[in-house]
Order: structure tokens, then sequence, then C-alpha cells
């Protein structure tokens, strides 16, 4: 199913995360040991060339030798709008040297301590050989004085051509996508919230406040009058790239089924007019004036923004719309997402959705259905239907604490097969491998709220990583 929804849907383009590169040694020992600053820069050239073939913008400001050179680079990393600055520790050298680049760049910094080979070989090995291994000696005086700057302390180290090294790196560069996104984000909530999910009500200074993001307040007015220009080959248009995506069950009306397409086109030109990433909404309506048949339709056009790379949600959650992102970013879908059932034989939680749902991440052809009746919502219409990918997932959350901060929150599971509601809801059955009531307790007492993302592979450890980047908590169960 992904391959040909990438086929099908254009993805979403964003800024790629931007990755300040520097390299540095202790300049008191070139004149010493002439041989030693040729190799270290050759180690600091491969490293540099592995940065350049990952999916990031990387400035490399080069090697530095002194706390004169290590200001120079500080303004020129402070000047490149970072999202995380890679310091490479060569060989020692102190603090002094390092600290302005974590203090003026204002972004997170990773240090890295790369050793030529898996060991040194002691027999031949003189002092000069010996220190182009002596990169981690400086790692502990680096983490002290960033603890004391009141600055967060990340490191990976290792050697420089091993792969479980740069496996631990390129979590970090996964992490400054997620970085990346929610700083630059703009999300759309459009409605108003559903009346008394408590647990949903995002401040809206918050996200701007936390992420540098914008919330865009939109009108359901907005997307009427894009509706009403949308043309009937439009949405015919829009109705056979739906038949190529999903499999129609017969309960769909036709009249329904082109309300949606219509609907769908709407949401393509209100996302570009307004450059949103994510959109979050709800509407009750009465009565099946426009305003409800507009909130009932969404789930066609949402499902197939958010395959594209636009989380797009119901309930007015905003919050989930952002966890959504961030599991998209990263390469691991997102579907929205709550308990629907527990299973004591089987041990598994039964979760998913009615409304939009991540086709990518769909185990078959999703199901469109026709509904009577949305659960707990006014207005009918076509709703999707399928199972996640059978396998490792990691649920991600968007909790807030009583202080108002936020805190991402994951666990990771597996979806196995089993039987399914075929009610018009995206619906998995995740094995946590404990017993199911024990983990909803746990899960529930983190704060994470009744919604979440469901993202495929386990990617906790990415989830934390991003976590640290964007200065906010991380809670695991």
């Amino acid at each position: 199913m992904p391959t040909l929804v990438n086929a099908l849907l254009e993805p979403k383009t964003r800024r790629k995360p931007r990755i300040g590169l520097v390299a540095g040694g202790l300049g008191t020992y070139w004149p010493q040991f002439p041989g030693l600053l040729p190799q270290l820069q050759e180690s600091a050239a491969y490293v540099s060339q592995r940065f350049q073939q990952m999916d990031a913008e990387v400035t490399d400001v080069g090697f530095i030798s002194d706390a004169h050179e290590g200001a120079a680079a500080a303004e020129k990393l402070r000047q490149a709008d970072c999202d995380l600055i890679v310091l490479f520790l060569t060989t020692y050298l102190t603090s002094s040297m390092v600290l302005p680049i974590a203090q003026r760049s204002h972004a997170p910094v990773l240090v890295i301590d790369l050793q030529p080979t898996e060991k040194m070989d002691h027999a031949s090995f003189d002092t000069g050989a010996w220190l182009a291994y002596c990169g981690q000696c400086p790692v502990p005086e680096v983490g002290n004085v960033f603890r004391r700057a009141g600055i967060p302390f990340r490191s990976v180290s290792g050697y420089l051509r091993q792969e479980p090294a740069w496996e631990r790196i390129s979590r970090w560069i996964s992490a400054a996508h997620v970085r990346a996104a929610l700083r630059h984000a703009r999300h759309g909530l459009m409605g108003h919230l559903y009346p008394g999910m408590l647990d949903v009500s995002t401040d809206l200074t918050l996200l701007p406040a936390t992420f540098g993001s914008h919330v865009e307040v939109l009108e359901f007015d907005d997307l009427r009058v894009r509706a009403d220009t949308v043309s009937e080959r439009e949405v015919a248009e829009r109705m056979a790239l739906a038949r190529e995506l999903f499999t129609i069950d017969e309960s769909v009306a036709d009249d329904d089924f082109a309300w949606g397409a219509r609907v769908s086109v709407a949401l393509d030109r209100l996302v570009d007019d307004f450059e949103l990433d994510t959109l979050a909404y709800y509407h009750r309506g009465l009565d099946g004036e426009q305003h409800e048949r507009l909130g009932a339709g969404m789930i066609l056009g949402a499902s197939l923004l958010t395959a594209r790379g636009v989380p797009a949600t119901g309930e007015f959650e905003l919050r989930t719309t952002l966890a959504q992102l961030a599991t998209q970013v990263i390469g691991a879908g997102g579907s929205f997402c709550e308990i629907q059932a527990l299973n004591f034989v089987d041990g598994v939680v039964e979760m998913g959705h009615d409304g939009p749902a991540h086709l990518a991440v769909s185990s078959r052809d999703p199901l469109l259905r026709g509904l009577g009746v949305y659960h707990g919502k006014r207005g009918w219409g076509v709703s999707v239907e399928f199972d996640v990918q059978h396998g490792p997932v990691t649920l991600l959350g968007l909790g807030q604490e009583a202080d108002g901060s936020l805190t991402f929150i994951a666990s990771e599971g597996e979806v196995v097969h089993g039987p399914l509601l075929e009610i018009g809801n995206t619906t998995s059955r995740v094995d946590f491998r404990r017993d199911p009531g024990e983990w909803v307790d746990e899960w529930s007492a983190t704060g994470v709220g009744h919604h979440w993302s469901l993202s495929v592979g386990h990617r906790a450890a990415d989830y934390q990583a991003a976590a640290s980047l964007l200065g906010i908590g991380y809670r695991h169960v």
C-alpha cells in the first residue's frame, strides 16, 4: 500500500533539518607531533562525508584548534540557524574551545568522539599515535562544563567506521527532523472543541512558545467557500483517485462519495492557501445544515492529506496532529488512535479510530465504508477502515503537565493478526507483551490524553532523542 500511495499522492515537502558540524583538537599538539593534525583532519573529512550523505542541510565550519577559532565557528553556526550542532572531538581539547559554540548558537549540541579504529596497537604506538585515540578524554570535561552552564549534554562514543555508532548518530539526525518540522510548522485549527473533551483543549500560545511554530485559527466557512468553487470535473477526478486507493464498499452512497470528494478538493486548497503542515478540526452542526455536512464529509480528504504527510485529524486534536507530524517526518507514518477495547484472552489492546487514517501504514487496501451515523458525532457519509501493518509499532502522544509544559509519551508494541471490527474504523490489535489492563493503567497514568499517533517500527529511542532536542519531557511505558 505505501508504494501505491506514494505513486498517486504528491508528498508534502518541508525544510530539511540544518546540521552544523565542527571538528577540533588542541593546537598545542600540532608542532609537537607533526603527523597528528593531518590524521585528525582525515578523520574529520570522513565524518563530514558521512553527514553530507544524510537527508539534511550540513554546514561544516571546519577544524578548530583554539578558543579563538571556537568563537569564530560559533558565530558561523549561529548564522546557519541549525537544528542540531555536532561537535567532533578528534583528540583532547579544552572545554573553553567548545562552550561558546553551545552558548551562542542557540541550538542543541551533540558531542561525538570516534577514534580511528577499534583499538590501539600498543606495541607500536608513540604519544602522537595515542593522541589520535584520545577523543574520549575531554568528553567528561565537556559534559561537566555543559551541566554547570545549564546546557543539555548528549554524546556518542565509538570508532570511525563503527556502524552501531553511526546508527546512534542517525537517531539524532531523525530527532533533528522532528525539531525542524515542529519549529517551522503551521498548524491549522478549524471549528471548535468537541464538547466536554477537556484533555484535548490546548492553549494556543503554548505551541509557539515551546517550539516556535504557528497556529492558524480557521473557520469552517474558510472550507465552505472553497467547496463551493470545486467543479464537477474536479469531483469526478477525486472520486477516480479514491477508487485507485480504496476498495469501495457497497454501503457507500454515490452522493456521499461525491460530497466527500468535493470536500477533499476544498481541503487541499485550504491547506495550500494557508501553507498548513497539520490540520485539526471539529464542528457539530445541526439538522443537516452545510457546516454539519462539511464536518461529516472530511474523512476522505483528511485521510488523503495525512497520507501525503499533512496530518489532518478530527475532534479538534491539535496536540495529536503534532505527534503525527513528528512520527511522519521520520518516516514512521502515524495514524490517529485511541483505545477501543481489551482482549484478555489474546492479551491485546484493540485501538484505532473512526475518521481520518494514514493510508501509507495500512496492511491492505483500505476500505471506504458508508456510515449512517458517526459514533458520538453528527452527520453521515463515508469513513475509512483498515488494519495497520502487522509488526512492531510505537505509540507517540503529546501530554501536558500541571505546569503547562509538554511531554512526549511513547510505548512500543506489535500489531498482531486477529478479528477486527467492521464499522468504518481503523483498528489494530496491539500486543505489549503484558496484561492489557495493566498496560492501560500505566499508559493512562502518564497524562497522555485519549488520542495519540500509532507509528510503524520500534522508534521510541528516536522520539526520546527528539524530546531532548525540543527541550520537552519524555516518558516511556
